[in-house]
């Protein structure tokens, strides 16, 4: 009987497979009273049967059975808050964090064992061609231990310094930490950096050795590092191989014995903090939660504590990565919830979400991202504009951390003045804009913020204080207005193998860097830590120095305020005409040296026209450097062969006449990424 039943139903799927519409409703019948009959299996083993009959047909399938294909809600209220951990991955960029997440995700079920599973929680496009994480990800893991089925949220975090803020929003959401340390490299700047972020917020630390199956692992050697620097025993340290899964176990075992629950109470008003945030088009914003009190489900009122406006949770559910829809979630626990917020600005990063009729005092939030870089950002044509806007508005509330300001140009029209991090997060953020919102921008050249202490009553009457930050150099005032100038400067901290240290002190000398201590980590290594001006190393200086050292070196920094310079402005001409997008603010010591060579830059980067142009750097009405691009021209002797040199040189003065009439009207196209190329040092300069 059940052969008939299948050899039945293959018939009427072949007949639709070949185009009848006629049969494709009366399949569609027999499918809807299959489905009834709750005979799912059966829907299964014929769509198993059908592979060979095309592509079309399995789709047509596909989307006929997939509410069956979806798993079944998960009941959270079987997690109390004991058997909770949450928990975050740190470490130094390609240290194997999210190779480690992958295998966690892997024992516990979450995803199947494959070898395509590489990078799973790095969703972004530029993740993956870039292959670093520049997004925390969450994910949820059931894990049985000795009996009891725990819940385990994992955090995968950022390992590059531009994107540190990630790291410490996620630690907020956490009790414990997995320290990750690669075993042929050891401690690197930002493992120093990433342990004392999740030291001074008192969690919980366990150290992992990773990578041990390389040929030149060491992982002895990294255990005396770890005891030494970070006062943590060497037993203490898994060593583990995340590509292999080996050890793997351990790590989830001692996850679970060492992290301690989060402190919540299901009993308690709903406190839920929005620690992270993305836009979905067609749901609106999808918040990250971690609730540290009550519980949330469909249908509740939600109020926001910052904006106080009120919605309706019309979804939660825990990341699986993939979204998993459950009922409700419970105090201790981290998921997404869909409130219909259509709005970017109603979902604010460290808002408090809390029900309408319970009002809670909010939670502390987070400390606000402080922007290292600023470039100006333009659309590529006006009529753009308000498309860009809402492009970078939507990008901002999964980003945060960049800082927008609206700004105009004589040039370029009406655009914004961005914050980021750090150069490289400014390139991502740029990236993203293309690939996810398909937008075409300029960029400006990146500068730092300084500060002014002006000495014009007229100015400090406009400003209204006597001390202001300059974040657009076209702004800056001139030598005449002002008391003092003052730049930022950073804490550097270098790690690199001993073989390198002379070249490194020559390059942190050539960028005005000021030694604050050397100190020897073990028998090969050394951590120097030096004053740096920001202006110095945040377009190029990790490159140099992965340069000097093969690669070896780490560096990491912080801020550590500002202090006196002598700064000037430099303007750059083209044709005579200022150019103000690459306006930029040098030390007066090395201006006509930074002048000269981006000029040269220019002479290489600007496309030759038809006329002569003429590439000038100047402080103020002083020219310090100049450069010309030669013009295209056209052989005009090329058909004298002979005969008076009177003929000829007519012939080319009248050439040289066009050329200078089209010099006075033509105009210089400057390309987008010159922008950035002018300020990137080359090795032979």
């Amino acid at each position: 009987m059940h052969c008939l039943t299948v050899t039945y139903c293959r018939g009427m799927f072949l007949a639709t497979f070949r185009g009848s519409l006629a049969s494709l409703m009366r399949l569609k019948l027999e499918m809807q009273r299959l489905k009834r009959m709750t005979v799912v299996s059966w829907a299964l083993r014929i769509q198993y049967g059908l592979q060979r009959m095309g592509p079309s047909f399995n789709n047509y399938l596909s989307r006929s059975y997939s509410s069956h294909s979806q798993q079944e809600k998960v009941d959270m209220s079987r997690f109390p808050v004991e058997n909770i951990r949450n928990f975050s991955i740190i470490a130094h960029i390609d240290h194997g964090k999210s190779t480690l997440a992958d295998r966690l995700l892997e024992m516990t079920g979450a995803i199947d064992k494959s070898h395509s599973n590489k990078q799973v929680l790095d969703k972004l496009q530029v993740e993956r061609e870039r292959g670093i994480t520049v997004k925390a990800q969450t994910a949820s893991l059931f894990y049985s231990h000795e009996g009891k089925t725990y819940l385990l949220n994992l955090i995968d975090t950022p390992g590059h310094v531009d994107f540190s803020y990630e790291v410490s929003r996620s630690l907020s959401a956490c009790q414990g930490v997995v320290l990750v340390v690669d075993a042929n490299e050891g401690i690197q700047a930002q493992t120093v950096a990433n342990f004392f972020l999740a030291f001074e917020a008192q969690l919980t630390i366990i150290p992992i050795i990773n990578k041990i199956d390389l040929k030149n692992a060491d992982p002895d050697r990294v255990e005396k590092q770890i005891e030494r620097i970070f006062d943590i025993p060497k037993e203490e340290c898994i060593r583990v191989s995340a590509k292999l899964g080996t050890n793997v176990e351990q790590v989830l075992q001692t996850i679970v014995e060492k992290i301690p629950p989060p402190r919540a109470d299901s009993a308690d008003h709903l406190k839920a903090l929005v620690f992270d945030s993305t836009f979905d088009h067609y749901r609106g914003v999808i918040a990250f939660v971690a609730l540290f009190g009550g519980h949330v489900g469909k249908g509740d009122k939600v109020m926001s504590a910052h904006t106080l406006k009120t919605y309706e949770v019309n979804d939660v559910g825990i990341l699986r990565p993939d979204e998993l829809a459950t009922d409700k979630l419970y105090a201790g626990q981290v998921g997404y919830l869909i409130a219909g917020m259509k709005a970017v600005k109603e979902a604010q990063i460290g808002d408090t979400l809390h029900l309408q009729e319970q009002p809670v005092k909010p939670l502390p939030g987070f400390k606000p991202a402080k922007p290292m870089v600023f470039a100006g950002m333009y659309p590529v044509d006006q009529s753009e504009y308000n498309n860009l806007r809402s492009a970078v508005e939507k990008l901002t509330l999964n980003d945060s951390s960049v800082t927008v300001h609206r700004d105009s140009s004589p040039a370029l029209g009406a655009g914004w003045r961005l914050g980021f991090l750090g150069l490289l997060h400014m390139e991502v953020f740029n990236q993203r804009l293309e690939q996810e919102y398909n937008a075409a921008v300029i960029l400006t050249v990146p500068t730092v913020p300084y500060k002014v202490i002006l000495s014009s009553p007229k100015l400090i009457k406009e400003y209204g204080t006597e001390e202001i930050t300059i974040l657009n150099p076209t702004q800056f005032p001139d030598k005449s207005h002002v008391v003092e100038y003052l730049e930022p400067v950073v804490l550097g901290t270098v790690i690199t193998p001993g073989d390198y240290i002379g070249r490194i002190m020559s390059l942190c000398q050539d960028r005005r860097a000021e030694q604050k201590s050397m100190v020897y980590i073990d028998d090969d290594r050394v951590m120097l830590k030096y004053l740096f001006p920001l202006n110095e190393i945040v377009v190029d200086f990790y490159d140099s120095l992965k340069s000097l050292s093969s690669g070896y070196a780490s560096f990491d920094y912080e801020d550590a305020g500002y202090e006196p310079a002598d700064l000037v402005k430099m303007d750059f001409l083209l044709n005579g005409c200022k150019v103000e997008e690459l306006t930029t603010i040098v030390h007066r010591q090395k201006a006509h040296f930074i002048g000269k060579v981006i000029c040269e830059r220019l002479k290489d980067s600007i496309p030759r026209q038809l006329f002569e142009i003429a590439v000038q750097a100047a402080i103020g009405s002083k020219i310090i450097a100049r450069e010309n691009i030669k013009a295209y021209r056209k052989n005009v002797l090329a058909k004298c062969y002979g005969g008076d040199i009177t003929r000829k040189m007519k012939l080319l003065k009248r050439q040289a006449e066009g050329k200078k009439k089209m010099r006075k009207i033509g105009n210089v196209e400057v390309p987008k990424d010159v922008f950035i190329n002018v300020l990137k040092r080359q090795k032979d300069r």
